[in-house]
């Protein structure tokens, strides 16, 4: 099967719980024999980005679409930078002062390049990194901080990517999606993109 056929939706999902099972048992194709965690992650969010235009009972690409699927990550896992003009200007250069989350692998419009997590958590991404749960907002003009990387979003999910390692949890990063709709996201798409941010923590090397 082509690559670009695995964000193919059937007609036969009719529920979130059914689709999400369908894209986690995609994405688990797609990852098979890789581990390099930009190629995995690259996938990752177009498949969900693609998946869910293909959903139109739930989401689609009309006024109910998720206007953008990605990542961002902790800043030691990208390659240092071999040539730069001016090192001040790179959010890898990290004080004390600030620890940033960086833009990864999205599927989308552009973004922030950069989200402060510490001292200061900065919007719902920055959020979700610090309590390490998942945060559902159904309308970001009421949650506290809510960084408008796009004014069209109106609703938005962020699950934390936790690897646990020698009985420590660590945080990498971030699964973030935004919708145009007002309660765009529920329980069962909690559910269902926390069973993918599992599959994608033990599909990478990292």
């Amino acid at each position: 099967m082509p690559h670009a056929d695995t964000s193919l939706v059937p007609d036969s999902i009719e529920t979130k719980s059914e689709f999400w099972t369908h894209v986690h048992d995609q994405l688990e194709i797609l990852m098979a024999g890789q581990r390099h965690w930009v190629s995995n992650l690259s996938n990752a969010a177009s498949l969900i980005y693609n998946s869910l235009q293909a959903f139109p009972s739930n989401f689609g690409d009309g006024e109910r679409s998720v206007n953008w699927c990605g990542f961002y990550l902790i800043s030691s896992l990208f390659p240092q930078p071999r040539f730069t003009d001016d090192a001040s200007m790179d959010p890898r250069s990290q004080t004390h002062a600030s620890i940033n989350v960086l833009l990864g692998p999205f599927s989308g419009k552009p973004a922030c390049q950069w989200i402060e997590v510490s001292p200061r958590p900065r919007g719902v991404c920055g959020d979700a990194f610090v309590k390490r749960s998942t945060i559902l907002v159904p309308d970001v003009q009421t949650y506290p901080g809510h960084i408008a990387c796009d004014g069209d979003t109106k609703s938005e999910i962020v699950c934390p990517l936790i690897l646990r390692k020698g009985g420590e949890d660590i945080v990498l990063g971030v699964l973030d999606l935004d919708c145009l709709a007002i309660g765009g996201f529920n329980e069962d798409d909690q559910v269902g993109l926390e069973k993918i941010a599992a599959l994608i923590i033990r599909s990478c090397d990292w």
